[in-house]
């Protein structure tokens, strides 16, 4: 079988049931397919309003990072997105909205085009560098949910985005995001063939006097001060405008009877509900 020669971008149908990407009925969003993903841009904010990825556990393959490879995406004009500039001489990660690994999956050729297409600074954002950098809960949700979830053909679909508030800090011409969102969506019996699962992350308590060219963050936090939880989707459709379709009906967050719990501030995965 020949491989695909351009990027297809995320597909609704992977799973097998559809999950669509989100939906925003405020702005319209700039939309860059991508190997395996989908990067959707904030017209304004030069940031993603949204990405979307499929991965395949099951045909995964490694691919050693070779350095600092990131890069200004051509298929946007430079003042679109926010570049190096933002991130030099601070405590300011560019971090992976979509992981590295995540879309490499397939033959070498395309795993590896993949990986290399994750570190466009269109897939970047903001982030405190002692979060960044941590192997804390939230950058190995995708991990735990693949492996804790009945996950048919160990696929899932995952949205990920930061939560484009209006009141958010200007810094070097961009306004940095205080959380993020992320959900994750495999196959299941249930529900109309879908399951998914919210997480909200905050790391306001990591940012401080950005205007002032400071950027205060705590050396080796525990997971508590980035206060990361498990919420419904539909919390997450309320704080950033988004609609998730049939996502939201296939919420394991939420009961049976549709009863919606208040969020479950995360200390480790046992505390995440499946």
């Amino acid at each position: 079988m020949s491989e695909p020669t351009e990027p297809s971008g995320y597909d609704p149908a992977f799973l097998g049931a559809d999950a669509p990407p989100p939906v925003s009925t405020a702005v319209e969003p700039v939309v860059l397919p991508s190997t395996h993903f989908t990067i959707a841009m904030h017209p304004t904010r030069r940031l993603a309003l949204w990405t979307a990825v499929n991965i395949d556990g099951a045909r995964l393959v490694e691919v050693e990072r070779s350095g600092d490879d990131w890069y200004l995406d051509p298929r946007l004009p430079v003042d679109a997105q926010a570049g190096p500039e933002l991130y030099s001489r601070n405590d300011i990660d560019r971090g992976h909205l979509v992981r590295r690994r995540d879309p490499g999956w397939g033959g070498r050729a395309v795993a590896e085009r993949a990986n290399r297409e994750t570190f466009a600074y269109t897939n970047a954002a903001p982030q405190a560098a002692a979060f960044n950098q941590s192997e804390r809960l939230w950058l190995g949700l995708e991990d735990y949910v693949l492996g804790a979830a009945d996950v048919a053909d160990a696929k899932l679909s995952v949205f990920t985005g930061p939560v484009l508030a209006d009141d958010d800090e200007e810094y070097r011409g961009v306004r940095v995001p205080r959380r993020f969102w992320k959900i994750a969506a495999w196959a299941s019996a249930e529900r109309g063939g879908l399951a998914a699962t919210a997480y909200l992350l905050d790391q306001s308590p990591q940012l401080d006097d950005l205007g002032d060219e400071t950027v205060i963050v705590v050396d080796e936090p525990r997971l508590g001060p980035y206060r990361t939880f498990q919420v419904a989707v539909s919390e997450i459709e309320r704080a950033t405008g988004l609609g998730f379709g049939s996502l939201a009906g296939a919420d394991r967050y939420v009961g049976v009877q549709g009863v919606v719990p208040s969020r479950q501030e995360l200390t480790s995965t046992d505390d995440i509900t499946i």
